[in-house]
């Protein structure tokens, strides 16, 4: 199941924050995907109606920081991801990881180019 969770904003929207596990070459790997919609049921029909079937949201285990929420907010279409963190653990001893920018939806979404 994922872990997911959502805050509800003054004006009566909500952001959705979902962590998913993204199909990668080594079949690791999760990312963040952040919506915002007016209610919980439009940000998730949001995900499944771009090919994302199996999503739901039980529980508000890891609700979106406020950086996440100023994130999607100042994002056009609402609807932005970037690889999740692997718990903060550092490889290498010393400063801050670098946070990875936010992209949107439709760079994970991408169908890759067929083999020539």
């Amino acid at each position: 199941m994922a872990a997911g969770g959502f805050c509800k904003l003054p004006t009566g929207s909500v952001v959705v924050a979902l962590n998913l596990p993204r199909p990668a070459t080594d079949g690791t790997g999760c990312v963040r995907v952040l919506v915002h919609a007016r209610n919980r049921a439009r940000a998730l029909t949001r995900l499944r109606n771009l090919g994302l079937r199996a999503v739901y949201l039980r529980g508000n285990a890891a609700p979106p920081t406020p950086d996440e929420v100023t994130a999607v907010l100042h994002h056009p279409d609402g609807l932005i991801w970037r690889t999740a963190p692997d718990n903060a653990v550092a490889t290498v001893p010393g400063p801050e990881l670098a946070q990875e920018l936010w992209h949107p939806i439709r760079a994970l979404i991408r169908r890759p180019a067929a083999p020539a």
